[in-house]
């Protein structure tokens, strides 16, 4: 971990996450019970299939989530050491952009298509630190540097349309970064980009977390681009953590049956084999999962106490920063030793 020490109160604390949302049949569970500790400096990784609960629980902490037919209750919420609980909204929503900030994947649609750059980034400036329009365009003319974007003094002039998918990204990394606040969520950061252009932003992420030790929660399906820039990884799957870890841990020895699936899945160039390994089934909807494990339908593992009885994620006996929730653990650690 960079830029951090292990008495530093953490960037982000989040105890006991539940996001419902009203259906048409009753509540809908899509958040359920999640913890998440990100230390100043650290990048942790949230991977899950798609509906996973991944980006629910990125708008659930930036407060995106607040008003009708959406319930979000926590135990415990903090940023930057400030209570998010005993904050009003009007409190919350100047916290967004200052303490805590978001990079969404569509930049394009996160962009305001009818105001340059300039004016967009500046703002932040102006509102948070009571800048003047001369002052909050220097300072949009620093951070473009400070992301690459070439002739800077020009185009901040530009808008968005003007600018390549990779280039609006950095810009959006730009705005995340600009009052250097405590956390930054980056949710799905490259999926729409080529991936030269991907290695570019995940480097680009890093390079700002380092120099600014900000903490990143990057939100991700993809375990190529976790294992690249993370410290540590959350696994989540139907609305749980079903399992934490450094990140060189969890790729060479996963504690959980999805985590191993997942990385049976990934092609071996070195070793290719004719068929591509895959997870059967599909991830459950929300609302359909039962009293045992959600991933039980399609685990290879299965028993029948899997079918009736939910495990609790539990810290791994010698290992007090690793967490599993599985009742098999130990056959999948023996299986990656083996």
């Amino acid at each position: 971990m960079t830029g951090s020490r292990a008495a530093d109160p953490p960037a982000l604390e989040i105890r006991d996450l539940e996001v419902t949302f009203s259906g048409s049949r009753g509540g809908v569970p899509a958040v359920r019970g999640v913890d998440l500790v990100i230390r100043p400096g650290e990048t942790l990784a949230l991977l899950g299939e798609s509906g996973s609960g991944k980006s629910v629980t990125a708008r659930a902490i930036m407060g995106l989530l607040e008003g009708p037919g959406v319930d979000v209750r926590m135990s415990r919420a903090q940023v930057g050491g400030r209570d998010l609980l005993t904050q009003d909204p009007e409190q919350r929503r100047l916290l967004r952009g200052s303490v805590m900030t978001m990079v969404f994947q569509d930049a394009l649609s996160a962009l305001n298509p009818v105001l340059t750059i300039g004016d967009q980034i500046g703002e932040l400036f102006r509102t948070h630190r009571g800048a003047t329009r001369a002052q909050a365009r220097k300072h949009a003319i620093d951070l473009l540097k400070l992301v690459g974007i070439p002739a800077a003094e020009s185009r901040v002039r530009d808008y968005p349309h003007q600018f390549s998918g990779g280039m609006r990204q950095r810009i959006l990394i730009a705005m995340a970064v600009a009052l250097e606040p405590d956390l930054l969520i980056a949710d799905e950061p490259t999926t729409a980009l080529d991936v030269t252009v991907q290695a570019q932003i995940l480097r680009l992420i890093d390079r700002l977390r380092r120099e600014l030790g900000t903490a990143v929660l990057l939100i991700t399906h993809d375990l190529g681009v976790a294992a690249e820039v993370a410290d540590r990884v959350a696994v989540m799957y139907a609305g749980r953590i079903v399992e934490t870890s450094a990140v060189e841990e969890i790729y060479d020895r996963p504690a959980h049956p999805y985590t191993e699936a997942l990385l049976a899945a990934i092609p071996d160039l070195e070793r290719p084999s004719e068929q591509l390994l895959a997870i059967p089934g599909a991830p459950p909807r929300p609302g359909t999962v039962g009293a045992g494990c959600a991933f039980e339908p399609r685990c290879s593992r299965s028993s029948s106490l899997c079918d009736r009885e939910r495990p609790l994620l539990t810290v791994l006996p010698g290992s007090p920063h690793r967490a599993a929730a599985c009742h098999h653990t130990q056959e999948v650690l023996d299986a990656g030793t083996g």
